[in-house]
């Protein structure tokens, strides 16, 4: 006989789970305790529940493996909504347990009680309430199945508490078995042969690469794809380390911030062959226009993607990896010198670049980890910083980018950075982050501490919503209203144009360093950069704790190219106004 704790524990280990990054209450005590009695499972106590689900979402981005998270019920269980939305957009598996009040009590109004199934139906893979202690084994089991499989994401299981007292004579199942959910593990043959064809005939194709290939771990095969096929590669966002950023075929990445030359591209490209990706608007701009003088081929995991948004010529139901392996067996070097030479053109004709001004430029700081960083792994916060690191950050087998891609959560950098340098000890792990989205979960600087993990935080601080404000100044004719982070009750707005006399930034990020023992470094010069980078890396490793670095950036810097909403990919806003 045992409690369904115990099988819950059991669970876990066979599958493999190593860190669960959980956060107590009342109605997951008897869960905690039995975590208690044991030592194969390290549990991270983040300081918000919603670090711990970010930080989940990051280990399994950074391991492969399913990310674990716990919280109690009620506001525990809702404080990892938006975490598991962020993982549902970007397709992480992770598997979120959350408390419950007792089967008794529900429907009653009970202190702490919430239908956590029913708000997070929208935004996870799978949700599912245990209600009858039988049942316990085959649910977990089908939790981490579903949250793996096919196209991965999310599954929410919600655990009442007398399930888990509950007493019984039972073992974890080996095997899964659920009627309608069948995921695709094989390739239409015929479909990918009709693309191929296609692939010989195009004399402007174009590669497309989505983040379905780095969540398929296709990266290799996809390179040897691309070296063998010798046509020109794009990525979206989430796509980008597809293949590595100096490879002479990768152009850059499209869309709302895409380069020149890779917007350029799709426009005119006759053939786009789309790897693992779901054609959002932020890369699509004005659907009717988008790759209007291409045939459209689309690789995808899942069926439901597949012309939603753009309607293709040639769908493939498949893994991105088992795709291209299939494909390597029938391709040949294709014949488009000429296409080759005018994406250069292009390249040269309007390359990507932040405009100097009188303080660090943070194209510099980006090229300065290039330069200083052999082996690493790079975590986003959301906002201008993120977009200029995806610009200008240089990526390869050892050098990674994890970031919030389709949700676009700010809040999840540095969390993230945490859930990545547990699963990856030996990795230097760099968390980038702006002054507004680091202080959505800067108090996880506890955790890091504790964890004594060794992660360098770069703050990009403009001292303001920067990503915002630019939205502002170019569609809301210069309305400046909410993005300003040295505001003060006092401030009159329409007479703010004076930099000087501003009041001073709050908080002081080295003070906060120093309140958490914490080594911090300000950097207001760009020639000082590179020092300090390598600096905070053997700072970091020396005292088995993360160092804070604050770069004072232009204020008024943008992030260019701009792609207006609704408007087309090649027609884009190139100078600052």
């Amino acid at each position: 006989m045992k409690k369904g704790t115990q099988l819950f524990l059991e669970a876990l280990k066979e599958e493999g789970v190593d860190t669960i990054f959980g956060y107590p209450g009342g109605y997951v005590l008897d869960i905690f305790d039995e975590l208690y009695k044991q030592n194969e499972i390290q549990l991270v106590l983040p300081r918000h529940e919603q670090a711990a689900v970010h930080a989940a979402d990051a280990y399994a981005r950074a391991t492969g493996k399913v990310g674990v998270c716990l919280a109690t019920s009620g506001p525990g269980a809702t404080n990892l909504v938006t975490g598991i939305a962020n993982a549902n957009y970007d397709s992480v598996p992770i598997v979120c347990f959350t408390g419950q009040v007792p089967l008794e009590l529900i429907g009653n109004d009970a202190f702490q009680e919430v239908d956590f199934i029913g708000i997070t139906r929208s935004v996870c893979k799978y949700g599912v309430m245990v209600r009858d202690r039988k049942d316990l084994g085959r649910i977990i089991k089908e939790a981490f199945y579903i949250a793996r499989t096919g196209k991965p994401g999310p599954v929410v299981v919600d655990l009442p508490s007398n399930i888990m007292k509950e007493m019984m004579k039972d073992s974890y199942p080996t095997e899964v078995y659920i009627r309608g959910y069948k995921p695709n593990e094989d390739v239409h043959i015929g479909q990918l042969k009709r693309a191929v064809k296609l692939l010989k005939e195009a004399k402007k194709p174009l590669f497309l690469c989505g983040g379905g290939i780095n969540i398929a771990h296709a990266n290799e095969v996809f390179l040897q794809l691309a070296e063998i096929v010798k046509i020109p590669v794009v990525t979206t966002v989430m796509g980008k380390g597809a293949i590595p950023t100096e490879h002479p075929l990768y152009v850059g990445s499209l869309g709302m911030h895409g380069c020149y030359a890779a917007n350029k591209a799709v426009s005119q490209c006759d053939l786009l062959f789309s790897i693992g990706t779901r054609f959002n608007d932020r890369i699509t701009g004005k659907i009717s226009e988008f790759a209007k003088e291409a045939k459209i081929v689309h690789i995808d995991i899942d069926t439901a993607a597949i012309s939603r948004n753009i309607k293709v010529d040639i769908p493939v139901v498949a893994d991105a990896k088992l795709a291209i392996e299939k494909m390597l067996t029938m391709v040949k070097q294709c014949d488009v010198k000429q296409w080759l030479e005018k994406i250069e053109d292009w390249k040269k004709e309007h390359p990507l670049f932040v405009k100097q001004g009188d303080k660090i430029n943070p194209q510099k700081i980006i090229e300065g980890i290039n330069h200083v960083y052999d082996d690493f792994i790079v975590v986003t916060d959301v906002g201008q910083h993120q977009m200029w690191t995806t610009q200008f950050l240089s990526l390869d087998s050892n050098k990674k980018l994890l970031t919030s891609g389709g949700l676009g959560a700010m809040g999840f950098g540095f969390p993230g950075a945490i859930g990545a340098q547990i699963a990856c000890p030996k990795k230097q792990v760099i968390c980038i982050t702006g002054d507004g989205g680091f202080q959505m979960n800067m108090a996880e600087m506890a955790t890091a501490v504790a964890w004594e993990l060794p992660i360098v935080i770069l703050v990009l601080n403009n001292s303001f919503l920067g990503m915002v404000r630019q939205q502002q100044q170019y569609f809301c004719e210069k309305h400046y209203y909410g993005t300003c982070l040295k505001e003060r009750k006092s401030c009159h707005r329409a007479s703010c144009t004076a930099p000087e006399q501003c009041p001073p930034y709050i908080p002081d990020f080295l003070k906060f360093a120093e309140s958490y023992h914490v080594a911090g470094f300000r950097v207001t010069e760009e020639s000082e950069i590179e020092q300090t980078l390598k600096e905070a890396a053997k700072t970091a490793q020396q005292n088995k704790a993360p160092v804070l670095v604050e770069f004072i950036l232009e204020r008024y810097d943008i992030v260019l190219p701009i792609v207006r909403h609704g408007g087309t990919l090649d027609n884009m806003i190139l100078e600052q106004n």
